[in-house]
């Protein structure tokens, strides 16, 4: 449903007919069209006597992550994570320096991998994040995003945050939404770090998973990841991922990439007021330009189907100030 003229009569008006004045909850966004959906589709959903108010507990918001709340260039971040891992297990297997897609992590050959699909993410996937505890592996995620820098920007990775969708979290919060990550990346390489980070607590996060199995070692319960793809929550699997995970329909999704399109089909398909955010990267020189050709994050059909279903689509050179935190 578009925002209605209460909504933004609502949102320029005061009580008394005068514009209100109001701590600006999006500093880091300029006064576009985009920015000006938002805050008039918060206006609409929370104002109490409106037609279109929806009760907090219905309040459900649902954020993409990689290429949506952090970059994702030039591949995605958890994969930096798994060649540091290929690097640190190599000593442990020789095999690895002429065993494909091992042996291209192993040279920083990025392409041999996006070539090799699936497939190949699934070999190292398995080789860097099972055969541990729950316990163990968060710690080594924790380490790893404390200390590792991105390649090309020097900056840690959880530095590479966008500092207007962090604002974005807090308004939504300060106005009893309930932000939740449903992400293609794995839910436990997020939880560790999530909630420092965009203030999402590990239970408000919904990824791609393994296997685990309960085990007594030495007289304690632990849960040992296994080599074995459980969920992947992306496409097709994100609606599917809300439901088992949240329970609810989301009242605003925002994503960046054609991964994300079945979840804000799902959204927009609810009665009642709905929000569809695509951040389209278009600035090349704070960040990177990409979408219809891209093989992170691609954006095509989804640009398209925002284009003709009026989706709000922000526009990242024209509507953040910024796009980095200082």
């Amino acid at each position: 449903m578009p925002v209605t003229l209460f909504a933004i009569i609502t949102l320029l008006l005061g009580s008394h007919g005068v514009v209100a004045q109001q701590h600006d909850p999006l500093p880091s966004w300029n006064d576009t069209a985009a920015k000006q959906a938002i805050v008039a589709f918060v206006t609409q959903v929370t104002q109490e006597g409106s037609e279109d108010y929806v009760p907090p507990a219905e309040r459900i918001a649902t954020f993409d992550n990689d290429g949506n709340l952090w970059a994702e260039q030039p591949a995605y971040f958890q994969l930096f994570f798994a060649a540091d891992r290929i690097r640190a297990l190599a000593p442990q297997h020789p095999e690895w320096q002429t065993e494909e897609p091992f042996a291209a992590l192993l040279k920083g050959d990025l392409e041999v991998v996006h070539a090799g699909g699936m497939a190949a993410v699934n070999d190292i996937v398995m080789a860097t994040h099972a055969g541990m505890t729950t316990d163990e592996f968060a710690a080594i995620v924790r380490e790893w995003v404390a200390t590792a820098r991105h390649p090309t920007t020097d900056r840690r990775y959880i530095d590479m945050v966008y500092q207007p969708m962090l604002e974005l979290l807090d308004y939504l919060r300060m106005n009893e939404f309930k932000t939740f990550i449903v992400s293609g990346g794995g839910i436990e390489f997020m939880r560790p770090w999530v909630e420092s980070v965009y203030g999402i607590p590990p239970e408000q996060v919904v990824g791609s998973s393994i296997k685990t199995r309960f085990e007594l070692r030495d007289g304690q319960p632990v849960l040992v990841r296994l080599p074995e793809i459980d969920f992947v929550d992306d496409k097709a699997g994100k609606p599917v991922g809300i439901n088992s995970h949240i329970g609810r329909r989301p009242l605003l999704a925002s994503g960046n990439s054609d991964g994300d399109l079945q979840m804000l089909q799902y959204t927009a398909a609810g009665a009642g007021p709905r929000l569809m955010l695509y951040l389209h990267h278009t600035d090349a020189e704070r960040e990177w330009a990409y979408d219809r050709e891209s093989s992170i994050g691609r954006l095509d059909q989804g640009l398209d189907e925002a284009r003709t279903k009026g989706w709000t689509v922000i526009d990242m050179k024209a509507d953040w100030k910024v796009v980095f935190p200082e």
